[in-house]
């Protein structure tokens, strides 16, 4: 059977571009195949002799941070005394770190003790996003926690104009929105690259610049924009933190009252110990020359910022605040009440 080229309309070069266009379109499905296949941690510290002890105080350490955490968040929703601006904000600084722990550890201890290093394409991106997003968030959240000490102590008798319900709401939105765009941005730029083989991340989870020294091609200037970006992320808050409390201390020493300048100065050093445990470990990490940024360094950092911090941070306010003490137990008074009922 014969066809015509005229009525069905064919080009004559067709037939000799076929083989290009089904050679190009294999080349494009392996594409797909290369980018979306499954990455492989290798997890921290290989030569260390005690990993199954070290891994396991890992675990202890992440079940305290996430019950501690998880148990602030509940005192300041149930007792209405801590439904202030001030608790509000510390309870989306809890949230932040459960977000951050939860989406790293339990995939990190998973890996470890069942032997498979592997983890996804979906999964990495969503460990990058979340990684990201709280620390954006974060900094942008400790910063307005700071704002929010000066006006209570610099501005008292207008605190409850300049922080009322709406401004509280939009410093609540600000950082996860913040964090989350931004996040999402470099997420998507990080994953678009193309990743050489094997595709082994030199982390115990996916961390951008982790990823990034995986990639096949020239990525020099962006490298170089998510630092600076970092740098700017960084000092930036840390900058109007630490103008802030020069004010503070200012206002603090002109304080007549004992009882005031201790209370005064009490939350004031909760929230300083919390910028360092928060900016500590990112300056440590995204301010170094490239020469010192070793990678067990870099990975010690962030075991201690996606472990260590979490646990310490409800410690540091929940310890040194009598507000909180004494709603933990009035909800220990509920529970034993309930029972006994």
């Amino acid at each position: 059977m014969k066809f015509n080229n005229k009525l069905l309309h064919i080009p004559d070069n067709f037939y000799k571009s076929l083989p290009f266009l089904l050679l190009s379109q294999r080349d494009m499905e392996r594409g797909n195949e290369t980018e979306f296949t499954d990455f492989t941690l290798l997890g921290f510290f290989p030569e260390f002799r005690h990993i199954i002890a070290m891994v396991s105080i890992i675990l202890l350490i992440f079940m305290v941070a996430f019950t501690s955490n998880t148990l602030l968040i509940l005192l300041i929703w149930l007792d209405s005394r801590l439904h202030t601006p001030m608790y509000v904000l510390l309870s989306q600084l809890s949230l932040m770190d459960l977000t951050l722990t939860s989406s790293i550890v339990p995939k990190m201890v998973a890996n470890f003790f069942s032997g498979c290093r592997s983890i996804s394409f979906l999964a990495c991106g969503t460990q990058i996003f979340f990684s990201l997003t709280v620390a954006i968030a974060e900094c942008i959240l400790i910063t307005l926690m700071c704002f929010d000490r000066y006006v209570a102590i610099c501005k008292p008798l207008r605190y409850l104009v300049i922080i009322n319900s709406r401004v509280c709401l939009q410093m609540v939105v600000m950082p996860w929105a913040g964090g989350a765009l931004t996040s999402l941005g470099h997420t998507l730029f990080t994953l678009h690259f193309h990743i050489c083989s094997p595709r082994e991340i030199p982390h115990f989870f996916c961390e951008v610049m982790a990823v990034l020294r995986i990639v096949c091609e020239d990525i020099s200037a962006y490298e170089k924009a998510v630092v600076e970006t970092s740098i700017l992320v960084l000092l930036l808050p840390l900058s109007l933190i630490l103008s802030s409390y020069a004010l503070i201390f200012l206002a603090i020493l002109r304080v007549k009252s004992p009882e005031g300048r201790n209370k005064a100065l009490a939350t004031c050093l909760s929230h300083l110990c919390v910028v360092g445990l928060y900016f500590g470990p990112g300056m440590c990490i995204y301010m170094r020359p490239s020469a010192a940024k070793t990678p067990k360094l870099n990975q010690g950092l962030f075991l201690f910022g996606t472990v260590l911090t979490p646990l310490l941070n409800p410690l540091v306010y929940s310890l040194r605040n009598k507000e909180v003490l004494s709603a933990l137990k009035k909800l220990l008074e509920r529970c034993r009440s309930s029972r006994k009922g």
